[in-house]
């Protein structure tokens, strides 16, 4: 069972990315997915989920409005980041856990390895 974040890179300020999120191994069908970031020195976040079934999505402050997440199937969901700032720099990892999306990361089961994401000044 396999989690693959890919679609980080070099951005400036202002610019936009899409992160990917593919699962391998099994259907995650029922389950809710979401993006977590981890800035050198600092706690993990959460920074975006979406359930399965009805497609409702949540966001903190810091990100909503610029962040979007989706899923167009039981196996690919995405990230758009628009207006990146340089604190939006962090490794991004996609999540899975069965039922609705958690806030915090030790209510989900799957992780993906994380794709870094730097935004320049």
């Amino acid at each position: 069972v396999q989690l693959q974040a890919s679609g980080g890179g070099l951005v400036q300020a202002g610019g936009s990315l899409r992160l990917s999120c593919v699962a391998s191994g099994r259907t995650f069908s029922g389950y809710s997915m979401a993006w977590f970031r981890q800035a050198p020195g600092k706690e993990r976040e959460f920074v975006a989920g979406i359930t399965w079934g009805s497609g409702s999505t949540y966001y903190p402050d810091s990100v909503k409005g610029r962040f979007t997440v989706s899923r167009d199937n039981a196996e690919n969901t995405y990230l758009r980041m628009n207006s990146l700032k340089p604190e939006d720099t962090a490794v991004y990892y996609c999540a899975a856990r069965p039922g609705g999306w958690g806030l915090r990361e030790d209510m989900y089961d799957y992780w993906g390895q994380g794709t870094l994401v730097t935004v320049s000044s």
